[in-house]
């Protein structure tokens, strides 16, 4: 289970929120200025809440495991997601992704916290979806590394980024067929054994479509002689 808060994530929330008294907030769903997350948006939220399947975490109507997993087992213990990819969610992710609202990564962590400590796996280290060279460039950040990090931070769970790496760029997962999102990834990370053996890892990144990512970062991080992985997104789509 998660340990207690670490110093350090106080100061990290202290540190953004005077940056948000020179610089206030605007709602990640909406944009709402004053706000990073107003009523209206919360509202809307659609959470992922039983019956999901008990490996991948999809909404599923039957107890067990969904028709993906019963027939192909991922190799990841277990991936849990906060809330559907749709409106404000949607919305929020695009902001902290592509323009430049980084202050969301400590908002869209928080919900992750709650929905870990909910939960009852044994992680002790957390490790961030990596980006290719290029795309960090060009983003100038990792979406997932800062969410992960006050995350690590809230749990007393060391945050690794440089655990895993992508090794190879990678087309967009965007409008790819299940078959082509597992083959776009297909060994495209590769895991330092000397930072990930015998550590049981949360894997962090913002959106689970496919979960084909999530499943190619578990075979590189097992390779490596991790021992369970355990995944969790902000949202997934539906």
């Amino acid at each position: 289970m998660p340990g207690p808060a670490q110093p350090e994530y106080h100061l990290y929330r202290w540190l953004w929120g005077s940056l948000d008294l020179l610089f206030p907030p605007t709602c990640g769903g909406c944009g709402r200025r004053g706000v990073h997350w107003c009523e209206q948006c919360q509202k809307q939220v659609k959470l992922i809440e039983p019956p999901i399947c008990n490996i991948c975490g999809q909404p599923w109507e039957f107890p067990g495991l969904c028709i993906r997993c019963s027939s192909t087992k991922p190799n990841f213990t277990a991936l849990r997601s906060w809330a559907l990819y749709d409106g404000p969610v949607r919305e929020a992710v695009r902001r902290l992704k592509y323009r430049r609202n980084i202050s969301l990564g400590l908002v869209l962590s928080q919900p992750l916290i709650e929905l870990l400590f909910s939960l009852s796996w044994e992680v002790d280290m957390v490790i961030p979806v990596p980006l290719g060279v290029a795309r960090l460039k060009e983003r100038g950040y990792n979406q997932a590394v800062l969410i992960a990090r006050p995350l690590a931070l809230r749990t007393g769970v060391p945050c690794e980024t440089q655990g895993l790496q992508r090794v190879r760029e990678t087309r967009s997962q965007v409008g790819l067929s299940f078959d082509q999102r597992r083959d776009n990834v297909k060994h495209a990370f590769q895991a330092k054994q000397e930072i990930v053996s015998k550590h049981s890892i949360l894997v962090i990144d913002d959106v689970a479509t496919s979960s084909a990512t999530l499943d190619a970062c578990a075979t590189a991080l097992l390779a490596a002689g991790s021992d369970d992985i355990y995944c969790m997104t902000y949202a997934r789509t539906g």
